[in-house]
């Protein structure tokens, strides 16, 4: 997806790993001086939904060569391309075998159904919940005035942004020793009612209350985005596997939570606008709200607790004492001594650093080269592009779960490439006096069905290299950089511009994309010396 935003921020996503709500505000901050940029801007307050949720979709008009309708039938061709993917990808794309004609019936086969059956619809309902605030973050903050009356400037409302974002990096690693230590079905309830309390803190007028629910939020995010998944991966893990078919169950597993997740936010999208409507700016909290308490009622009666192994049963066989299940500190040498783990959370951050970056800026961008292409005063449709993004996301999580039986690094590669040379292509479009709009959309929806391949594969790379015993905490260290990332670009974007910032992007991408290539290296080695 996913994730972290997850888009984004989820894109789905969000994120803090793909797609968290707090990421979907940074769009609406004006990235440059330019008059045009901060008129795009203003613009998409209203509609602009990045990876959280969609906005109401602009309305269309019968007049061909529109924005919206171009958008409109590129998000036509895309959900046709979703659909020729899943049903025509998985026949030409499977080989024929005895062991797959009997896969559907092996007992690891049933139990990961079953383990799905349990996992993807709580899963979808907490996304949602997440997905349902996007959208609105900026005006449910803008409806709120100082003492003296005056509305809360952007600057005021830009602090309660980076107050979630500062809550997630601080207190991430901390929270995921707890989920480790306490358990994960614990920490996901812990996630909804954190997440319930800072959705329902918008009906406060009063601005302490507002940073408090911020804080409680970002401590939710880094529950959602790594507790949940813990829970899975250990789960699956659990399953006998004589037929050596658990990792491609989990692989497959995570590609239809992150499929569907794209059509979940497109879904949160309408019902936060409907919220909207009926109940205010606050309503999609509201809405949310209600979702949390239903995914709460569903995890405590559906899931299994399980927790962190406290050790190795190797260390156990010799006899040595047992130790604690997880710490910071312990993650962190881990994260620091073994170079697989070091390398999965190099791509993590790096990846979701740029997808965050690209979040912030493409409205902007393509304003700006709407405008070139359809004349001075021509609406940009952010709902009806977030829409083909998602709908990009869903093709690319499809496509992932027809590709990764080449297996998930080379999967990985080439995605990192090609997401590295998509954002290349927009930052380089973007720097010309007139943006070509084709060759931008293009691009950027590219750039998309890479981060719908991305979330399951870092779900899957995840369940590969990061021990159990400390799972939450390192995915939660992994987060640490990114958020660094994300906000030292928000913090310098007047400075480094639209082009600069996407320019920074596409870096990323390349760095995401060169440690692939060094694990799928180390990885391959480590295979030929088991064999041999």
């Amino acid at each position: 997806m996913s994730s972290t935003s997850n888009t984004v921020i989820n894109l789905r996503q969000s994120v803090l790993y793909p797609i968290s709500s707090q990421s979907k505000f940074i769009s609406k901050i004006p990235t440059t001086s330019s008059s045009l940029q901060l008129n795009s801007i203003s613009q998409s307050i209203s509609s602009l939904s990045l990876r959280g949720g969609a906005a109401a979709a602009a309305s269309t008009t019968p007049v061909p060569l529109t924005p919206s309708a171009l958008f409109n039938k590129s998000l036509l061709i895309l959900a046709l391309l979703s659909v020729f993917v899943k049903l025509v990808g998985k026949p030409i794309s499977t080989i024929p075998s005895s062991s797959d004609s009997d896969s559907s019936s092996s007992p690891t086969s049933s139990a990961h159904k079953s383990l799905r059956f349990k996992f993807l619809p709580l899963f979808y309902v907490l996304r949602l919940s997440d997905w349902l605030q996007g959208p609105y973050f900026y005006s449910v903050y803008a409806t709120k005035t100082l003492a003296d009356g005056t509305p809360f400037p952007l600057g005021l409302i830009s602090k309660l942004f980076l107050t979630g974002f500062a809550s997630t990096a601080v207190f991430g690693p901390w929270l995921g020793r707890v989920a480790d230590t306490r358990g994960r079905k614990k920490a996901t309830l812990l996630f909804t009612l954190l997440y319930t309390m800072g959705a329902l803190s918008t009906r406060s007028p009063v601005l302490l209350y507002l940073f408090l629910g911020r804080v409680l939020s970002g401590l939710g995010t880094s529950l959602l985005f790594s507790a949940p998944e813990s829970w899975l991966v250990s789960e699956s893990q659990s399953i006998p596997d004589p037929d050596g078919r658990g990792g491609k169950e989990l692989s497959k597993t995570f590609g239809l939570a992150y499929a569907g997740d794209s059509v979940v936010a497109i879904a949160a999208g309408q019902l936060a606008s409907v919220a909207a409507r009926t109940r205010g700016e606050t309503g999609p909290f509201e809405l949310s709200a209600a979702f949390l308490v239903l995914g709460a009622a569903g995890v405590a009666t559906m899931w299994n607790e399980n927790k962190a192994a406290s050790q190795s049963n190797e260390k156990r066989a010799v006899g040595e004492a047992e130790k604690p299940a997880s710490s910071i500190r312990d993650g962190l040498k881990m994260v620091m001594s073994d170079p697989k783990i070091f390398l999965t959370g190099l791509i993590q951050a790096a990846f979701e650093g740029a997808m965050y970056t690209f979040v912030i800026n493409w409205p902007p961008s393509l304003s700006l080269a709407v405008t070139n292409f359809f004349g001075p005063g021509a609406a940009t449709p952010y709902g009806s592009v977030f829409s083909c993004f998602m709908a990009c996301c869903l093709v690319g999580s499809t496509l992932f779960q027809r590709i990764v039986k080449f297996g998930v690094e080379n999967v990985g590669c080439g995605m990192l490439v090609t997401a590295a040379a998509s954002m290349t292509v927009a930052a380089f479009s973007s720097a010309l006096p007139f943006s070509q709009l084709k060759t931008l959309v293009l691009a950027f929806f590219m750039f998309e069905a890479c981060v719908g391949v991305y979330f399951p594969f870092i779900g899957t790379l995840r369940s590969k290299t990061v021990p159990d015993s400390h799972r939450s905490v390192i995915m939660n260290l992994f987060g640490i950089p990114l958020n660094a990332l994300v906000v030292a670009v928000f913090l310098g974007i007047k400075q480094l511009g639209v082009e600069g910032a996407l320019k920074v992007s596409a870096t990323s991408l390349a760095v995401a994309a060169g440690a692939a290539i060094k694990l799928r290296g180390i990885m391959k080695k480590e295979m030929k010396e088991a064999e041999n």
